[in-house]
């Protein structure tokens, strides 16, 4: 089959967002995400209610992607879809409708590893963008993830470093939970981090070994503080929102940092790329900036719309196994705990 011309369908449902992409020969024509509000209003996703507002948008948004890209169903080479991880009754709409789709239009379906593509983003073609050089180092940082993996090629992959209890966000997250902020919260912190201190207040850095996180210390450390600072000045949020913001960031950041530095240490590599959805934080952005000029890393940001959920990464890696005939078939089931 000639790889000219070649248009790959990319979904993505891990979570709870629906997201559907088109991509030609490597270029994205079109990147839908519906994202659902209902969750605010809990502080969190609801598994049950993910599963059926991925019911309710998959079909439109598909349809909104083929639109946008102006090609028809028929057009497609392959169906690329996220088979994990995730949440489960997410992952099974996104599966099935992949998979009859493929099944009906007689195509490839190409199964994809959620995280794999969260790193795989970098080699979207996109105009003055440079791509990563193998081998480099990824850091995988969102809400539900957190990772360090070796990248030795497309699909060679060794995770070095990971959480061992709860991922980025949900530091970002939980912490905005105590402050009184709305879900998600990480951007919101982002935010007011930047009119802030980020020297005022200071929360220590869990130790832990090599190249793992741990998080759940640190967000139980910022209870605590919020709590003590509060009984002796009920006003104390509203007064240092900004300085506590700042001061939590730093120290997330200043984490992050200090495993990515062990990893240069030790694996010599000083090719850094990020991805996930706390890849769009403007306080490790302008760390890993930073680091270019004080350590000479080479590091490699994806652009904004790439680093929350969406189809493009999916479609991304479908297109890269495609070039391989890297199919699936129609036996293949979703997996809520898919590793690298």
């Amino acid at each position: 089959m000639s790889l000219k011309n070649t248009y790959i369908l990319g979904i993505e449902s891990s979570c709870d967002d629906t997201a559907a992409a088109v991509l030609y020969n490597g270029k994205i024509l079109s990147n839908v995400i519906a994202t659902q509000e209902i969750h605010q209003s809990y502080g969190g996703v609801v598994p049950e209610l993910a599963s059926r507002a991925h019911q309710q948008n998959i079909v439109p948004v598909v349809d909104q992607a083929l639109q946008k890209a102006g090609i028809s169903q028929t057009d497609l080479d392959a169906v690329a879809f996220t088979q994990g991880p995730g949440l489960m009754g997410s992952l099974l709409v996104g599966t099935s409708f992949a998979k009859s789709l493929a099944y009906g239009l007689d195509i490839p379906l190409i199964d994809v590893n959620h995280m794999q593509a969260h790193i795989l983003t970098h080699f979207i073609e996109e105009e003055g963008y440079i791509k990563p050089r193998f081998p480099f180092i990824a850091m995988t940082i969102s809400g539900g993830h957190t990772q360090i993996v070796r990248v030795n090629d497309y699909f060679k992959m060794t995770v070095i470093g990971e959480t061992i209890d709860d991922a980025v966000g949900e530091a970002f997250d939980k912490s905005g939970k105590i402050l009184g902020l709305g879900y998600p919260a990480g951007p919101e912190i982002d935010k007011l981090a930047k009119l802030g201190n980020s020297k005022a207040f200071k929360f220590t850095k869990p130790k832990v070994d090599g190249l793992n996180f741990s998080f759940s210390g640190l967000k139980t450390a910022i209870l605590y503080f919020i709590k003590k600072q509060i009984k002796e000045n009920p006003q104390f949020i509203k007064e240092n929102l900004n300085d506590i913001c700042a001061s939590i960031q730093y120290t997330i950041v200043e984490i992050l940092m200090d495993k990515l530095k062990l990893a240069v240490s030790e694996t010599g590599i000083n090719q850094i790329a990020i991805g996930g959805g706390v890849s769009a934080n403007s306080g490790i952005r302008k760390a890993l900036k930073l680091a270019e000029s004080q350590y000479g890393w080479t590091t490699y940001l994806p652009a904004f719309e790439f680093t929350t959920d969406n189809a493009a990464m999916i479609a991304i890696v479908g297109y890269l196994k495609f070039q391989n005939k890297n199919y699936a078939d129609q036996s293949i089931m979703a997996s809520a705990r898919l590793k690298i």
